[in-house]
């Protein structure tokens, strides 16, 4: 049976929504935070990608995050996805999150309440009758608000069955157009989400006339299964992440669930709006963003995902890369050259290579952009599309930070004391620093605590290069700790220290916007 949507329209049976989530669950990954610029950087790949609507944050749990909606609701005011705010069940929650969505051309409010035993025994410390009044209030406020509505059964799958198909018709009656029934701690299996929602389907009134989505999360590594499982039981709608980030081990994973659906047409026939070949510099732009790279045998986007070492299967690829490669490198991103550009390349040239590895740039980022290009050819002798992917992220995505490493000079080597001296701009004012060290990164960072002091533990360092050769780009993860907040920052460049440099800077940034989010009275972290 086809299904009208205020959204959509007349739905496609067989057409599923991507509902993405990166910008609200994911930014609830431990370390991971991002600013407004970032955050509308991040909106409009997402949107280049194909997502069909993106929950673009939960508007009462800080002015921050409030601006942030309301700024990627402007930013698809006349055309984009479906822009998605998140509430709980209490009246300001809902009448903030309408606010922050009402420039979109299309809005949707997300409520949700705990369904469990254990979450309303606990968390909630109410009864069941109030719950189930509960979810009756909230999405009839959310209703008067916008037509579009969402309502979630937080810790769904270990929720009594009863009693969920009871919220779920309440739910339905008050005017909530989509039902999701998310896998909160990520406990289920294949066959309790088939079961799930077989059931919810069959037995609640009204079932046929809204869309069912699944959300799952990573616990036990099932949360990809458990959405292919929802989708062959009739859910219509998938909720993931980016690179699977999110609360704990993550969310159900954007690209590998698209990828299974395009590799296995054939168990699973349905469609959805994602153009594969962005997958890869979308999953690079977050990582950059974040400070946080995936695992390099990570499926789709690690490094290893298309890389052959053994000789058997080397023999088979050369012969035939179907032997031993499902789907194609190129179908996700990921280019077929490697050696690009050198010292003499011009604009022109560069413009194009951007071009065809997703990145479109404004005058004034590209004139950065290959400023940065052109010095980092003059120290390497061979340019790689990697290298590229990383000056260029590690350059336009910092353009808005309120702290930019401007100038670092290292004195160091063996039966000598490593002397760092530091410039940095904040807000706009030079401040230097100088200092010793253990080493050129302990002595750099030490000049960068005396340029900008803080307080803070340093939880991770790690170095890796882009490419291979010795002249190779360094990018630098670093990992800082204030009052249990952590943040991971990013840096690259052919001198690993300058390097450290950048990412310690990036992540000093992305504490500053931590410190500005305060929760609101009796928050409850958001798990749905």
């Amino acid at each position: 049976m086809t299904i009208t949507h205020p959204s959509f329209g007349t739905l496609d049976p067989e057409r599923i929504i991507i509902f993405d989530t990166t910008l609200r669950d994911g930014e609830q990954s431990p370390g991971f935070s991002m600013n407004l610029e970032e955050k509308l950087r991040m909106a409009e790949a997402l949107w280049e990608l194909g997502v069909d609507v993106m929950e673009a944050g939960f508007p009462i749990a800080s002015v921050g995050d409030f601006e942030s909606v309301q700024a990627i609701a402007r930013k698809f005011a006349k055309d984009g996805p479906v822009v998605c705010g998140l509430a709980r069940t209490a009246p300001g929650d809902i009448a903030r999150a309408a606010e922050a969505i009402k420039p979109a051309a299309r809005g949707r409010i997300h409520t949700f309440v705990s369904t469990s035993p254990l979450h309303m025994r606990v968390k909630l410390r109410m009864e069941p009758e109030q719950v189930l009044e509960l979810v009756s209030s909230s999405v009839t406020a959310a209703r008067n608000a916008t037509a579009d509505v969402e309502w979630s059964a937080e810790d769904g799958t270990r929720t009594e069955p009863d009693f969920l198909c009871r919220c779920v018709e309440a739910a339905i009656k008050a005017g909530a157009t989509t039902i999701n029934v998310p896998d909160t701690v990520g406990y289920a299996v294949p066959e309790d989400i088939t079961r799930i929602f077989t059931m919810l389907r069959e037995r609640v009134p009204g079932a046929d006339r809204v869309i069912f989505s699944a959300h799952n999360h990573n616990d036990l590594g099932l949360a990809v299964a458990n959405t292919l499982a929802a989708i062959r039981a009739g859910v219509r709608q998938i909720e993931c992440t980016i690179n699977g980030i999110g609360e704990r081990a993550g969310n159900a994973s954007l690209e590998e669930i698209v990828m299974a659906l395009r590799t296995r047409h054939d168990a699973i026939p349905v469609e959805n709006g994602v153009k594969t070949p962005n997958i890869l510099r979308t999953s690079r732009l977050l990582a950059t963003i974040t400070g946080f790279d995936v695992q390099p045998n990570k499926a789709i986007v690690g490094r290893n995902a298309f890389a052959h070492e053994s000789g058997i299967h080397q023999d088979g690829v050369l012969k035939d890369a179907s032997t031993y490669e499902i789907m194609t490198p190129e179908s996700v991103g990921w280019s077929t050259s490697s050696l690009v550009l050198g010292k003499h390349s011009g604009r022109a040239a560069f413009r194009d290579k951007l071009k065809s590895l997703g990145y479109e740039l404004g005058d004034n980022a590209l004139n950065d952009a290959f400023k940065r290009f052109k010095d980092l050819a003059d120290r390497k002798k061979v340019v790689y599309d990697e290298d590229v992917a990383a000056l260029v992220d590690d350059e336009v995505v910092r353009g808005n930070d309120r702290i930019k490493l401007v100038g670092l000079s290292v004195s160091t080597g063996m039966q000598v004391r490593p002397i760092a001296s530091i410039a940095l701009e904040v807000d706009g004012e030079r401040r230097e620093g100088v200092a010793g060290g253990d080493g050129g990164v302990d002595a750099t960072f030490a000049a960068l605590r005396q340029a900008f002091p803080h307080d803070v533990n340093l939880k991770l360092y790690a170095v890796q290069s882009v490419t291979g050769g010795t002249d190779a780009q360094a990018r630098v993860t670093v990992r800082l700790e204030e009052q249990g907040k952590l943040v991971d920052g990013q840096g690259a460049d052919t001198d690993t220290i300058v390097a450290s440099a950048r990412a310690y800077v990036h992540a000093l940034n992305k504490l500053l916007v931590k410190r500005t989010r305060t929760a609101p009275e009796d928050m409850a972290a958001p798990a749905a």
